[in-house]
């Protein structure tokens, strides 16, 4: 594209990735494909939590031929220990990794897990048992494994970028559980209260999550690299001294040399250590903490546990 051109790579005392385009290139860059970009942060936002929630929509199937299992307060046990230790992991080695290569692993792992929700249900021809069970719950855990690799990745990306790409991508992670619910409601429509109904509807369910993080695979991996806007806020991210957005920009067509600001100016580029980074927002992240507490309160453990008999029988 006319934006790629623009980032000379030049040596001096700018970087190797270019100051030196023109002020119309620069501000053409900033904004052309930026509509676009919004849209598929959005959609990359749903593919973050696509697959669980829909994994959980189906639990009533779940709990229909797992009665003994407990499959409601498992699935989401399971899940969220790999989600929080593979985050940990990444918080820690998060300067050294290739952020390209972690959510492409991450999204490719979201379409493998739905893929395997239905694989599992079709050999086991839709049957009970500890073995099925234990299938359904390892899946579970690639999707924490697999959100450990997206949500935080894919955050950390786009904060180098215009706010309103983030603040489309978490949108689209509130959506997700939105959109899954209005198909819930489609699915107990549509099929009937029955084994097979429940069978159908959650194989309804699995393939659109395929469908839906496979596109979120191709989006990531060949559209939104190649948008004007997201090369030039990666390549202002290099020559700020960036390391790991090498992959992205190679992906967009923009190449690199070895000699970052970084190396010309290291004071200038220090990274704060995570201790002061958690100082420095330790308001937020005690608001995390207290939004996991309610919700893992609400849900897995109020509605697991609640049994009783409803008006709204099996919609409840």
């Amino acid at each position: 594209m006319a934006a790629s051109s623009s980032y000379s790579l030049i040596p001096g005392r700018h970087s190797e990735l270019g100051m030196e385009y023109d002020d119309k290139h620069t501000g053409a860059a900033k904004t052309q494909g930026k509509s676009w970009g919004i849209f598929i942060c959005w959609l990359l936002g749903n593919g973050c939590l696509f697959g669980f929630n829909g994994m959980l929509t189906i639990e009533d199937y779940y709990t229909y031929i797992f009665p003994k299992y407990h499959p409601t307060r498992i699935i989401t046990l399971a899940y969220q220990p790999f989600v929080l230790v593979t985050t940990a992991i990444f918080t820690y080695h998060e300067a050294k990794v290739n952020t390209r290569l972690r959510n492409l692993a991450g999204y490719m792992l979201f379409f493998l897990s739905s893929f395997g929700v239905i694989i599992l249900d079709v050999l086991s021809s839709g049957g009970g048992g500890i073995a099925p069970f234990v299938g359904v719950c390892i899946i579970a855990a690639a999707f924490g494994i697999a959100g450990g690799h997206v949500q935080g990745g894919m955050t950390g990306d786009l904060s180098l970028m215009c706010p309103e790409f983030v603040q489309s991508f978490f949108a689209g992670i509130a959506a997700s559980g939105a959109i899954t619910s209005a198909l819930r409601f489609f699915t107990k429509a549509f099929f009937e209260n029955s084994r097979d109904g429940l069978r159908k509807g959650a194989m309804l369910f699995s393939s659109i999550s395929c469908f839906f993080e496979l596109l979120c695979v191709l989006l990531y991996a060949f559209v939104f690299p190649k948008l004007p806007i997201v090369k030039f806020y990666r390549s202002r991210a290099a020559s700020e001294g960036s390391l790991t957005v090498t992959a992205d920009l190679a992906a967009g067509g923009i190449k690199s040399r070895s000699t970052p600001l970084a190396e010309e100016a290291p004071a200038h580029t220090e990274r704060l250590s995570n201790k002061q980074l958690l100082h420095q927002n330790m308001d937020y992240a005690l608001d995390i903490f207290l939004i996991y507490i309610l919700t893992l309160s609400i849900f897995p453990g109020f509605l697991a546990e609640d049994t009783g008999s409803h008006s709204l029988g099996s919609w409840y």
